[in-house]
């Protein structure tokens, strides 16, 4: 059974995409069933590992108005246990044409279940907005990872989005609990990251990863040549500190499930 992760913040910039693809990588590359799931009408997840959105005859578009299966929008990439939903412009439209729609915050959910007993994880790339879109991934999801750039305003944007995490438990999915709240482009030489980074530490020590995703060139370089970090240069800080995030994350998932054993 998948585990569903939403990676979201409706603040942009922040490295939500860069943490969809990488992470699906590294996941990928321990040899876990992966899916990315891009959610996001912008579609840097679909264009980042080198899919290309003009020559899509369908995408999550067609699947979240029902007009196709998953099934038939799934695309390979470069690594053999990672798969993509793609996203295309088209999904723009699904907002406005969801809003009337019967069950509109679930129709990713929906969508997923037969994708559940395929994969070990489930990741969605979600748009930098709080919409409908945003919703039918929380409800579809499990958990939320919310990555956070190292910078003054970083708390202003969590707040909103724990808010709504608590609306979604409350009248969407019960179950959806925070995954963990992940630092990004963390600048060791500046001294504001390790004041957001402690301030962020002191009001959740209990839901932020170890793991750091540091400032790094390469990192940002690989999206432009359509390859997650680790395909484009392993040795970099970026590909490594994805690489330790995976880990940290299947370490987690293998303590709960002992712990669930345990109690069960």
């Amino acid at each position: 059974m998948a585990k569903v992760i939403a990676i979201a913040n409706q603040k942009g910039g922040v490295g939500k995409t860069t943490t969809a693809i990488n992470l699906g990588a590294s996941l990928a590359v321990a040899e876990k069933k992966t899916l990315l799931v891009d959610i996001d009408p912008q579609g840097n997840s679909t264009t980042g590992l080198s899919i290309d959105r003009s020559k899509l005859n369908s995408s999550l578009y067609e699947v979240l108005i029902g007009a196709i299966f998953l099934r038939e929008v799934l695309k390979p990439t470069e690594l053999p246990y990672l798969t993509v939903a793609p996203s295309t412009k088209d999904l723009i439209g699904a907002e406005i044409e969801l809003v009337n729609a019967e069950k509109r915050e679930w129709r990713l959910k929906g969508a997923l279940e037969s994708a559940q007993q395929e994969y070990n994880y489930i990741l969605i790339d979600c748009p930098p907005s709080l919409g409908i879109l945003t919703l039918n991934a929380l409800t579809a999801a499990d958990s939320l990872l919310v990555p956070i750039q190292s910078e003054y305003y970083a708390l202003e944007g969590l707040s909103s989005l724990l808010e709504t995490l608590k609306l979604v438990q409350k009248g969407l999915n019960p179950g959806l609990f925070l995954e963990g709240i992940l630092l990004t482009m963390f600048d060791g030489r500046n001294r504001l990251s390790h004041q957001v980074a402690e301030e962020i530490r002191s009001h959740f020590p209990e839901r932020i990863f170890h793991t750091v995703i540091h400032r790094n060139v390469r990192l940002s370089e690989s999206p432009s040549h359509g390859k997650p970090a680790l395909l484009y240069d392993v040795h970099s800080t970026g590909a490594q500190n994805y690489l330790d995030l995976a880990k940290e994350l299947i370490r987690r998932q293998e303590e709960d499930q002992h712990v669930e054993k345990r109690i069960g």
